[in-house]
């Protein structure tokens, strides 16, 4: 037995471990969202609600696992192998292929299409608004994927060879051509250095060759999700702007020239991989007819607007849960936090804001797959306000949230950093917000029966609320105005999306929390803060709505 003294120190504890919440983890992410629910419900998913709890188990569970790990370990690019041969391949984490793997399986890459029922982008965008609060990075692939399948539509050849693997519920890593494979996802690249969103400045050219197909060469500045099959792009022909399916293998089984110049390094989304390439003469298929690119690709961009939506609503979902979960458990000044009244006063204008982003991108969800024109023409001016509004709303929420759980909310080992970091990207991607509002004037322009379809769905709740009314009314002057003040699109656009979300929660299940949201955003004072109404809402009701309770799982 060895002599030596024990240190001092290994004697004694400074102290108790008290007052920490229990982890968030191991819930239902399903079955304790009473707003999530009562949205399905509303907008025609009834019939998905097995597979919904069964997802929500498996978001509550193990995707948060594996959302941590695929986010600690950033994809790498491999340029070379090791004999010098130029594969421009890049790796992931197993957790990246997991979460990937859970996504293709459960059909959220593709249910919109293969369910064939009404409600079917219902279901399937209540698995991505569950998914992007655990793991947002995979949802790039898989929102892309999904909203690949209108566009290649136009090609009925492609269509026939490619759909049947996109649409599959399987998930294959392989780098191989798409034949070869059991599961396929597909990418985009649109914008260019000299453009970005001004696509119609691209330069890259399409040369047409004596078998159909074309070579393209040019670069794209952001390239998403670079290890999907194949991808689509925009380049110039002749003809103008057009289409193109771009695959990583040519026809004859080789690799084809697609030269990935680096990976993105940035602010968040780490799990996924955005890179900057270049094509030299690379093997492409046109999509839709030549000249006709961004009328062809437009659906498909749309198809990506709804889930920027629905990813930042998983986003505020999931801060929100974690910021009243630790005021449920943490007490300060002699009362659990969530007893204070100005801490109520925050999470309950938090859960205001979370419940309007989820109920506006789920009826939004059912405008989609509608084949009724009103609701197509509805679908035209709610999605890029709404992506203007929703994506906006992000940021703030999420940092209110950390705030809430003070220093823990802004270490790593929280979940808050991640969700923080993500929070700005859905506003950047498929539009910024100027974008967004110069789209809702150019639907306006174009196609002025898209406010009929407004007012009508607006009128839905006349007379449910005052400030709903003269929210209306004031809206309605707004929109004679605009087209001759451009400068004022992104006021018009947020009080469309207010009047939108507040129709959608007054005339829902729970009308009460239409007539708080009223209160609370279209009545009133409001400071630039959350909490900071100048209004009599039943706070804890909010809260007890919003919050996950883990006895109940």
């Amino acid at each position: 037995m060895s002599d030596t003294p024990l240190h001092p120190r290994q004697h004694l504890r400074t102290h108790d471990v008290t007052n920490q919440p229990p982890p968030l983890v191991d819930y239902n992410a399903y079955s304790s969202d009473i707003a999530l629910m009562e949205a399905v419900h509303r907008e025609g998913g009834d019939w998905g609600q097995d597979r919904l709890k069964s997802y929500g188990a498996i978001a509550g569970t193990e995707l948060i696992e594996v959302g941590f790990e695929a986010n600690e370990h950033r994809p790498e690019l491999v340029t070379f192998d090791r004999y010098g041969h130029r594969i421009d391949e890049v790796h992931f984490h197993p957790a990246y292929h997991r979460s990937m793997t859970l996504a293709k399986e459960h059909g959220l890459h593709g249910l919109t299409w293969t369910a064939q029922r009404e409600g079917a982008q219902v279901v399937r965008s209540a698995l991505v608004y569950m998914h992007n609060q655990m793991e947002a990075g995979t949802m790039c692939p898989i929102t892309m994927t999904h909203a690949s399948v209108p566009a290649l539509r136009h090609a009925p050849e492609l269509a026939e060879q490619w759909l049947p693997g996109i649409l599959a519920n399987s998930y294959d890593p392989t780098f191989a051509p798409h034949g070869e494979k059991y599961g396929l996802t597909i990418g985009m690249g649109m914008t260019e250095k000299q453009g970005g969103s001004d696509v119609r400045a691209n330069t890259t050219r399409a040369t047409p060759r004596a078998n159909g197909h074309f070579g393209l060469t040019g670069h794209k500045w952001f390239f998403s999700a670079p290890m999907c099959d194949a991808f689509l792009v925009l380049a110039q022909e002749e003809a103008g702007l057009s289409c193109f399916l771009l695959p990583r293998w040519t026809a004859a089984g080789e690799r084809n020239t697609i030269e990935i110049q680096r990976l993105k390094n940035k602010l968040g989304d780490h799990s996924n991989a955005s890179s900057e390439v270049e094509f030299f003469d690379a093997e492409a298929y046109r999509v839709g007819e030549a000249g006709r690119g961004v009328p062809t690709i437009i659906e498909m961009v749309s198809q990506t607007r709804l889930d920027c939506m629905l990813g930042s609503a998983g986003l505020m979902r999931q801060a929100l849960v974690q910021a009243i979960h630790h005021c449920r458990y943490r007490e300060a000044f002699g009362a659990r936090l969530i007893e204070q009244p100005l801490m109520q006063h925050v999470l309950a204008d938090m859960a205001l804001e979370s419940e309007a982003a989820i109920a506006y991108s789920m009826r939004v969800a059912r405008a989609f797959e509608s084949d009724d024109e009103q609701e197509k023409l509805l679908a035209r001016i709610a999605t890029p306000v709404g992506k203007y509004l929703i994506c906006k709303a992000a940021p703030p929420l999420v940092n209110e949230a950390q705030e809430c759980v003070g220093g823990a909310g802004y270490v790593e080992e929280s979940i808050l950093p991640r969700l923080f970091r993500q929070s700005p990207l859905n506003s950047i991607w498929e539009g910024s917000g100027n974008v967004q509002c110069l789209d809702m004037l150019r639907a306006m322009a174009k196609s002025p029966a898209a406010l009929d379809a407004l007012q009508a769905e607006l009128g839905a709740a006349q007379g449910t609320h005052p400030a709903y009314d003269a929210h209306c009314k004031d809206l309605e002057r707004m929109l004679a105005r605009v087209a001759d003040q451009p400068m004022q699109a992104r006021r018009v656009a947020e009080a469309v999306a207010r009047a939108l979300q507040a129709k959608i929660l007054l005339t829902g299940e729970s009308a009460w929390v239409g007539e708080a949201f009223c209160e609370a955003r279209l009545a009133g004072n409001r400071g630039m803060a959350y909490g900071t109404l100048d209004a009599d809402i039943d706070f804890a009701s909010l809260i007890e709505r919003a919050g996950v309770d883990l006895a109940e799982g």
